[in-house]
């Protein structure tokens, strides 16, 4: 299974697993294959529990891929107590020093999948989703780490509508006092036209600005909202023009301020373009069938302005999702997260693959001690959270 015979020879080293990994797990079934790797679905041999084995292929190949694996690793390790962020079980390095292997909890089915097999997600369902979306962003941004791509393909979910947000390879910290680090890996990740990311984009990132804030994942929350609600994406650029142009022509009247917000010279010459606006694209009109306080929710996330967005920790308390607030709700990182190599700073393919190395080689409890302050959470309480959701979503949100 892991080393099928159909496959070119040029290809079939992404689909073999190293003998040390292939004695620990069996795999099932492949999940998926993306650019950067392979996941299956596997059986741990020595837990016997059902896990996500993911292959990065490649994974020190060049420096931007090398950070994206460093920080994928770091991050997940500092935000490992969260009940909405994918738990990272175990890494393994390959025998010829360039693969990766990252070891998941298993989850059943992503955001993505459940919005495209239609009306599977009932109101109730597309609230508890939002809620526990907000409240992983929320602890990120307490420790002061954006994701940046924030997509439903990442979020992943159980048919008991549990929900955890995945792939941080482009996550990065905001604690750093330099800003002068918009490197290769921002260009590559953020301003080439990736269809299934652009979508998701923050203005202030398709237009290339070098201010970052939280208020980036805030819009990706927005466009997810959204989407669930129409059940298909809320703009849907064919390039990066496009997608301005469909966003401004659905947000309110673009201001001066609003423009000089962004922080780009570049885009301030896009967005102060006369488009034509074609009210039939507004939001209300997108989501005319749609719930007040839905529509009052995503208004409130999807603002030009990146500092007038809405925050995480004031939309834990929206009345679309307050509901649902649990002691989890208040989770937050004591301190900011600071990765052992500065996340400022690009480093050499060596530096970053040997530092890695070096933290499996210690102490993994000791290790991760040092990435996560988590304040704990009440697990009666957490449970009681589930508990509103699961009787309706047990058969509906189940893989057919």
């Amino acid at each position: 299974m892991a080393n099928p015979t159909n496959i070119p020879a040029h290809e079939r080293r992404i689909h073999e697993l190293d003998q040390t990994v292939e004695r620990i797990f069996d795999v099932r079934k492949r999940l998926g294959k993306g650019a950067y790797g392979i996941v299956w679905k596997a059986t741990d041999r020595r837990q016997k529990n059902t896990v996500a084995l993911k292959k990065i292929f490649d994974a020190f190949r060049d420096e931007t891929d090398a950070q994206r694996t460093y920080r994928e690793v770091i991050f997940l390790r500092a935000f490992r107590h969260h009940p909405n962020i994918i738990r990272l079980v175990d890494v393994f390095k390959a025998a010829n020093n360039l693969d990766f292997y990252l070891v998941f909890e298993f989850m059943e089915s992503d955001l993505h999948n459940v919005i495209k097999k239609g009306d599977v997600l009932k109101d109730i369902h597309k609230r508890f989703v939002m809620y526990q979306l907000i409240n992983a962003i929320k602890y990120m941004h307490s420790g002061n780490v954006i994701h940046r791509d924030l997509k439903p393909s990442n979020i992943l979910i159980d048919s008991k509508c549990r929900l955890k947000v995945a792939d941080f390879g482009l996550a990065r910290t905001l604690s750093s006092k330099r800003k002068a680090d918009y490197d290769a890996l921002d260009q590559e990740g953020m301003l080439t036209d990736y269809v299934a990311t652009r979508w998701y984009r923050a203005p202030e990132i398709l237009v290339a600005s070098r201010s970052y804030t939280k208020g980036i994942d805030m819009w990706g929350l927005g466009c997810i909202l959204g989407e669930m609600i129409r059940q298909k994406p809320l703009f849907q650029g064919t390039s990066t023009v496009n997608q301005i142009e469909k966003i401004v022509t659905a947000l309110p009247d673009v201001t001066q301020r609003d423009i000089d917000s962004i922080g780009a010279s570049f885009g301030s010459v896009l967005l102060s373009k006369k488009i034509h606006r074609d009210r039939r694209h507004s939001l209300d009109e997108m989501l005319r069938n749609c719930c007040d306080d839905a529509i009052s929710l995503v208004k409130s996330l999807l603002v030009l302005n990146p500092h007038l967005r809405l925050t995480a920790k004031a939309a834990i308390q929206h009345p679309y999702v307050s509901r649902f607030r649990t002691a989890s709700a208040d989770m937050e990182l004591r301190v900011d997260i600071q990765p052992p190599l500065r996340d400022d700073v690009r480093y050499g393919v060596d530096q970053y693959r040997n530092n890695l190395y070096d933290m499996m080689g210690r102490e993994s409890s000791s290790s991760a001690r040092t990435l996560s302050n988590a304040t704990p959470s009440t697990p009666s309480n957490r449970d009681d959270s589930v508990k509103t959701v699961r009787v309706t979503t047990r058969t509906r949100l189940r893989r057919p």
